[in-house]
């Protein structure tokens, strides 16, 4: 199969396949005579194998782990499981982040008269959270999101 079809099998694209092999989560394919790259069966299983751990979230770092018990077959299933729910805890991390975002933005939006009015709760909030960027953190940290806390605290704020 040449890169193409063996993309389409697994359900991925040429780029994406030529990405795994550049970062080594593939091994650089056979190739024929003409110089074009030659899959097989194994690669593509492999080839699924990462896409779906890629789909389940799983960083590069963490399917070359997952490939690496996965072509152990004297492993212990208890070190893919620990990986797993290490897994599911940055998952759960991201979730309750997520939902934090989501309570803000839900509280600023209700704030906002989305009217001809100029002035804009959603739009303060940013430019304090930038402003407060500017002067709190290190250059290139990575910030946290805050949770607003509400109309009472924004009622205190400075306009």
């Amino acid at each position: 199969m040449n890169i193409g079809e063996a993309a389409r099998a697994a359900g991925l694209t040429a780029k994406t396949l030529r990405y795994y092999e550049t970062v080594g989560l593939m091994p650089a394919a056979a190739r024929r005579g003409s110089g074009y790259r030659d899959y097989g069966r194994r690669e593509i299983d492999r080839l699924r194998f990462i896409a779906r751990a890629r789909g389940l979230g799983f960083s590069v770092e963490e399917v070359r782990r997952l490939l690496s018990l996965w072509d152990d077959r004297s492993r212990a299933s208890a070190e893919v499981k620990r990986l797993a729910l290490g897994h599911v805890g940055a998952l759960d991390a991201r979730i309750g982040e997520l939902q934090s975002l989501r309570r803000t933005l839900a509280e600023l939006a209700t704030r906002c008269h989305g009217d001809d009015r100029p002035d804009c709760p959603i739009l303060e909030d940013i430019a304090a959270g930038t402003a407060a960027a500017c002067h709190d953190d290190p250059p290139h940290a990575p910030r946290k999101p805050r949770h607003n806390p509400g109309p009472a605290a924004a009622r205190g704020r400075a306009r």
